[in-house]
């Protein structure tokens, strides 16, 4: 297997985000059981409104956080303009080493970016959240029956490892000390809409960046927008060791 390419892998930050609507965002907050005064880390947040949603219909106290500061403008205005500054903490952070204590989180959500390799995500993510707190993520998945040879050689090279189906992202959360509680993905009509969005912002990009996104766009819609990879949105709670596995929901 080839070297993974640099992470975090780019994307523009003014694009929309894959698994950023409000919706999205409120399904995890049920699966994840957030209340108010839950503490919630939002990485990544760029241009989409889980903070603010977070913490003004859920009454969480959310840090947003972010690698660069002018990813973090729109999130300031918008925190000033709905008078959440005492809910909403916008803070730069270093992936190499992000600054907070085990244990912090009730919850971590990543909408549509892709900091680390899956392992690393998962382990490095775990020591942030509280005992049974929930983490929320976005990964690059197989999906269907068939994925194209180039589909194929374009991520795995992008990732420096295997591309995983959906099922097999769970059983990676679940090697690294989660209890697996659900994962979907965009259906092609989403993908496209993505794409479209993203295509149209990489005229500012860094040559090279946007080069990598160009082709990975390009893979997708040489096969009629059916390569067979997606991005996957996973869910698992921290679960401690030697932990009961839940009870059987079909009373089997």
């Amino acid at each position: 297997m080839s070297q993974a390419g640099p992470f975090p892998l780019y994307y523009p930050g003014d694009a929309r985000r894959a698994f950023g609507s409000d919706e999205a965002t409120r399904r995890f907050a049920r699966a994840a059981q957030l209340e108010p005064g839950c503490r919630v880390l939002v990485l990544g947040c760029g241009p989409v409104g889980a903070p603010m949603l977070l913490a003004r219909d859920l009454g969480c106290s959310v840090v947003a956080a972010d690698t660069e500061d002018s990813l973090l403008a729109s999130i300031r205005e918008r925190v000033r303009a709905l008078a959440l500054a005492d809910r909403v903490e916008t803070r730069r952070v270093d992936l190499d080493r992000l600054g907070f204590p085990e244990g912090e989180f009730d919850a971590i959500l990543i909408q549509g970016r892709v900091f680390y390799p899956l392992g690393t995500s998962l382990t490095t993510l775990r020591r942030l959240l509280a005992k049974r707190g929930r983490l929320g993520m976005t990964f690059p998945a197989r999906v269907g029956r068939y994925t194209a040879k180039p589909a194929l050689e374009f991520w795995e090279k992008r990732l420096g490892t295997h591309l995983l189906l959906p099922r097999e992202l769970l059983l990676e959360l679940e090697a690294n000390g989660y209890e697996p509680e659900s994962v979907e993905t965009l259906t092609d009509l989403e993908l496209d809409a993505l794409y479209r969005d993203v295509e149209q912002r990489l005229q500012n990009a860094p040559v090279k960046d946007a080069e990598v996104l160009r082709q990975e766009i390009s893979v997708h819609r040489e096969q009629n927008g059916k390569a067979g990879v997606s991005y996957a949105f996973l869910i698992g709670r921290r679960k401690e060791p030697g932990e009961k596995p839940p009870a059987s929901r079909d009373r089997g």
